[in-house]
């Protein structure tokens, strides 16, 4: 993409942050429930609240289930009105698994998200095209970069920033944004002008979310991790969370319970995704969401 072209486009993301930001949007999710369609901000790309993640351990859970099983997984949740599918390129077979799952359904009636690994020497519109084409899609609803950990991804990254928005202007892509591992590479979403979408771990316990060490074995810092999500909400940027069952680690319902409201009412995020192993957790994760919501 030219450079001037990339500079007309930040300053349009801008005013549109600046205007977010004066709008106050609210903190706390509106009544609704797991299966509501929402926007997420300025992307202006619409998600159920709740999607069906395929990352359990790398996406090990997921592919243990088998393609047939897997199939009736995805299928199951579609028909219960989870119509939001995440992936990625770091999840094995899963694309693959999804684009067989998917397949015969009408395509504008679900998202479909992936997310890409910022790799020297790859070049993004190869990476794009190899994700659509192991999906069997023709476009991806929302490309985040994944795994955003230390505090200089913004300039490191520059490359594949581009590479997102030559996919968006050809209309293979539709939102963009990154994924993010650490308080370091956190503390630099707020006032970027590049993103239109964050995904942010978060639940209340503080388990497998942000610390300053992005690999940190111990419970990461919950008030600041908050703190950026709302302030990035404010901003105009559609916010998806991640490790709603802190990846397993919440046995017990009320956890899990506690963990949803945490994220919709305190933190105020737009849409969750939860891997799943059956159908069970599928229906407990769509009660969880609309507990929150009520």
């Amino acid at each position: 993409m030219a450079q001037c072209s990339r500079r007309n486009f930040l300053k349009a993301g801008f005013a549109a942050g600046v205007l977010a930001g004066t709008g106050g949007l609210p903190l706390r999710a509106a009544r609704g429930s797991a299966t509501d369609w929402v926007t997420l901000g300025k992307s202006g790309v619409k998600v159920t609240r709740l999607a069906l993640g395929t990352g359990t351990f790398s996406g090990r859970v997921q592919r243990d289930l088998g393609q047939d099983g897997f199939t009736r997984l995805v299928r199951y949740a579609y028909d219960h009105g989870v119509r939001f599918y995440e992936t990625s390129e770091t999840y094995g077979e899963m694309h693959q698994m999804l684009g067989v799952a998917l397949k015969g359904i009408p395509r504008d009636s679900y998202r479909l998200m992936s997310k890409l690994t910022t790799r020297e020497g790859v070049d993004p519109r190869a990476k794009i095209d190899e994700l659509r084409k192991a999906a069997n899609t023709d476009y991806f609803d929302i490309m985040l970069m994944h795994y955003q950990h230390v505090a200089t991804w913004p300039t490191d990254t520059v490359r594949w920033q581009d590479g997102i928005l030559e996919a968006k202007d050809k209309k293979i892509v539709a939102g963009y944004g990154a994924s993010v591992h650490g308080l370091p590479a956190l503390r630099q979403f707020p006032g970027n002008q590049w993103l239109e979408i964050a995904m942010i771990r978060m639940n209340h316990k503080g388990t497998k979310m942000d610390g300053e060490d992005y690999n940190t074995g111990g419970p990461g810092n919950v008030n600041e991790v908050v703190a950026h999500t709302k302030q990035v909400h404010s901003q105009g940027m559609g916010v998806i969370s991640m490790k709603l069952v802190g990846e397993g680690a919440f046995t017990t319902r009320e956890d899990r319970q506690a963990a949803m409201k945490f994220a919709f009412q305190n933190a105020g995020v737009d849409s969750v995704t939860v891997g799943y192993k059956n159908t069970a957790e599928i229906d407990e994760a769509i009660a969880n969401v609309n507990l929150a919501l009520a």
